[in-house]
């Protein structure tokens, strides 16, 4: 199924996650290209980004940091937040695109909880950072066991705009990527 951006959203899980050991000043130096297409994604298509468990938003750009939410929840578990799960059933959201670290600790945890309760969801390889880099592909052939997709900002940036049948938004968005 193809993904309604006014239906899915992105969920960054702990982007300041251990920063004590220098792991959230390098996540925004590493996924920087694909975080500046953040605010593309909700200002041109109307998909929101939110940010779930550690979050600084200094460690960000202002722009990307002004088009994150940031809800509170646990990142470990954030489906147990009425919150969180009231967030999605609120807007009608059926996809989730979801990033953030670690991808072999939480972000495999929301994913498989996420599927288990119906959502259709998305890893986004290129937003999403590991504790151990070896085990990316290990957690990425796991999800797709369970029929979670691989993907990136970008492609679900060209995906969302098929959708929406509008030619000079998918233009512009081809002139915004880099």
């Amino acid at each position: 199924m193809l993904a309604d951006p006014r239906q899915s959203r992105v969920v960054l899980l702990n982007l300041a996650r251990g920063s004590t050991a220098g792991v959230a000043e390098r996540f925004p130096v590493r996924c920087g290209g694909s975080l500046t297409l953040l605010p593309v994604c909700h200002e041109i298509l109307g998909a929101k980004s939110i940010a779930v468990g550690e979050y600084l938003a200094d460690l960000l750009p202002v722009e990307v940091a002004a088009s994150i939410e940031h809800l509170k929840s646990d990142a470990l578990s954030p489906w147990r937040d009425p919150g969180f799960s009231a967030h999605f059933a609120e807007a009608d959201v059926g996809i989730i695109f979801l990033g953030g670290g670690f991808l072999e600790e939480e972000v495999l945890i929301a994913a498989l909880e996420g599927a288990k309760r119906g959502y259709e969801m998305r890893l986004l390889s290129d937003l999403a950072f590991a504790r151990r880099e070896t085990d990316r592909q290990l957690v990425a052939d796991r999800l797709a066991h369970h029929g979670i997709v691989t993907t990136t900002i970008r492609q679900a940036l060209f995906e969302w705009a098929v959708v929406l049948d509008d030619p000079a938004m998918t233009h512009r968005i081809r002139q915004l990527l880099p």
